[in-house]
């Protein structure tokens, strides 16, 4: 596709006014801006710059999307941002005369244009005001890169149904409704769009927030164009019906190049989540995000995601302490704050994993009860050759509570992170067997074995990541409460000093009853120290953090159940306070 394809329209001074960059000048101005901008179109998967290239000009994008990307450790590439039309990218680079920072390019056709360097610096001398505001823009983009929160809305959205046995308009017209509270939003059919040319499309994303693309079950232009159209595309299928990859290349495999969001959208008819579809009709869309939608509140969740309006909760590990986030659950449910995915550490992978079944609150408190306090875990113990205990208690335990349930099953987005001993990473969990990965997340070195999982030795979160909220920031929520009940954890020791006692000085301590830590105490401290040092700026990404007093609680003292959830109940109520209206409603705290 050359640049001669598609003329440009007119309109350039309307969108530099409406751009956060150059809205500030006046008509000479934009008049004088607009014969310096140099107008191209940059074809779907084509890259407009490399991570390292030279900064030479900033960008305003006119119509399309363009997605930034950031190359892992491993070599794959991570988007981390996505520039939605009228939003300006490359102004950094040039302010601070530094090579790009990552690798961008086109997830769609895209229609650009470019302000060199020269005639950038040629505005400044004219209008000062204009490295005033460029500067502001890259600021603000800073923060949000410190944040974790880099991710803009998309804007169009393709609907497209897997067959002709899932009702697309039904869901359409519901997204159409949820989104409207977001900005205005547009649903287009083949009916409508009947004969209209890329410029009447081009006009009506303009005019709208959002603009959804609703494609018919069958192979035909109109749902090829669809497809082009959007920034992120919704696969829509019946659970009940068969799995198979859908038309579009787009969809899976090789096109996933151009890495634009997918979501699949699991209807559930009886309006109860089946076990083990969700996982059968991921293995036809892989590496999409999975929605299960089984009723009115599922189509609100998916669409305070798509607008960036979803709120994660994120919960730490800590021992017995964990049973605070109980008590936080149940002061935000009562406050009307909705959580759209949860992810956590050890017990805090446990009591979100609740959380993401969908129970209530009396049914968490009898669950955990009967796990935690009757089941009493760590009772299993054995010779100490790999651990304290033999695992098989913690691991019936978990199985008698969650079933067979996968995490694809759960009625919320949830993840569990572990520790990979062989890799020195943390890993995150968001499929396979529920009971599994939470055995693994909260396997404490030295008192539960590892998980021996292909050769890779596991244990618990903490060790490495004791407050997920980088995890939780990769799915672009829009805010992120965290709750940290283990970062305060102090040991203390009221005995004399030694470094290599005997054992009879071990035998008088223990029967003097002195405050010192035991070994259980000491290895739980030592698996959660190595987290500390990075949970300041885990924290720094939380949109609230809460943090119970729960100093009172040991990190083994099970029998505390009922004051642990009781501290963290009664904290959160406190804390929540002026914060409720904004998380209730929707408006992001950042």
């Amino acid at each position: 596709m050359s640049d001669t394809d598609f003329p440009p329209e007119p309109g350039v001074c309307d969108l530099l006014r409406r751009s956060s960059l150059f809205r500030h000048l006046d008509e000479d101005e934009l008049g004088a801006l607009e014969n310096a901008l140099e107008w191209f179109v940059l074809p779907g998967g084509t890259t407009l710059f490399e991570a390292g290239d030279a900064s030479d000009s900033l960008y305003l994008l006119r119509s399309g999307s363009l997605g930034a990307f950031r190359r892992r450790d491993d070599g794959s590439e991570q988007r981390i941002g996505l520039i939605a039309a009228g939003e300006s990218v490359g102004e950094l680079g040039l302010i601070v005369d530094q090579p790009r920072s990552a690798t961008v390019r086109a997830l769609r056709d895209s229609e650009l244009l470019r302000l060199s360097r020269a005639a950038f610096n040629a505005l400044v001398q004219r209008q000062p005001k204009a490295m005033l505001e460029a500067s502001r823009v890259a600021v603000e983009r800073l923060l949000m890169r410190r944040s974790g929160d880099l991710l803009s809305a998309p804007r169009t959205l393709a609907v497209l149904p897997h067959d002709a046995g899932v009702d697309a308009r039904g869901f359409a017209l519901a997204l159409q409704t949820a989104l409207s509270d977001y900005g205005s939003c547009r649903l287009l059919d083949a009916q409508q769009a009947q004969g209209r040319t890329s410029a009447w499309f081009s006009a009506e994303e303009q005019n709208y927030r959002f603009v959804i693309y609703l494609a018919d079950d069958r192979a035909d232009d109109w749902r090829e164009l669809c497809v082009r159209q959007a920034d992120a595309l919704v696969l829509l299928a019946d659970e009940a019906g068969l799995p198979s990859p859908w038309q579009e290349r787009a969809c899976h495999g090789s096109a996933q190049a151009l890495h634009r969001p997918r979501h699949l959208v699991l209807r559930h008819g009886s309006g109860e989540i089946r076990l083990g579809r969700g996982a059968a009709w991921l293995a036809a869309a892989p590496g999409a995000r999975l929605h299960h939608w089984c009723g009115r509140d599922d189509v609100l969740r998916i669409a305070r995601l798509i607008a960036g309006r979803s709120l994660g909760l994120v919960l730490s590990g800590g021992g017995a302490r964990g049973f605070a986030h109980i008590g936080v659950v149940r002061a935000l449910r009562e406050a009307g704050i909705r959580i759209d995915a949860v992810g956590g550490t050890s017990i805090g992978a446990i009591i979100a994993a609740g959380v993401a079944a969908g129970w209530d609150n009396e049914v968490m408190v009898e669950r955990y009860r009967r796990a935690f306090v009757a089941g009493r875990p760590l009772s299993d113990y054995t010779f100490p050759f790999v651990a304290m205990t033999t695992g098989r208690r913690v691991s019936e335990l978990l199985q008698d509570a969650f079933g067979e349930r996968h995490i694809e099953d759960l009625a919320l987005p949830f993840f569990a992170v572990s520790a990979n001993l062989t890799s020195g990473d943390a890993m995150t969990h968001r499929s396979g067997p529920l009971w599994y990965w939470l055995r693994a997340s909260s396997a404490i070195p030295g008192v539960l074995p590892p998980v021996f999982h292909q050769g890779q030795v596991l244990v618990d979160g903490a060790v490495i990541n004791n407050l997920p909220t980088d995890v939780m920031r990769e799915q672009a929520v829009g805010d992120v409460i965290a709750v940290d009940i283990g970062a305060d954890d102090v040991l203390h020791a009221e005995v004399e000093e030694y470094a290599s006692p005997h054992g009879w000085q071990l035998l008088l301590d223990k029967l003097r009853r002195p405050r010192r830590p035991g070994v259980v105490d000491i290895l739980l401290r030592a698996g959660m120290v190595n987290s500390k040092a990075a949970n300041a700026d885990r924290r720094a990404k939380a949109s609230l953090l809460l943090a119970p007093p729960v100093t009172g609680v040991g990190l083994l003292d099970w029998a505390a159940y009922e004051r642990a959830i009781e501290l963290g109940y009664q904290y959160a109520l406190r804390e929540i306070g002026g914060q409720k209206d904004a998380l209730a409603d929707d408006t992001p705290l950042l």
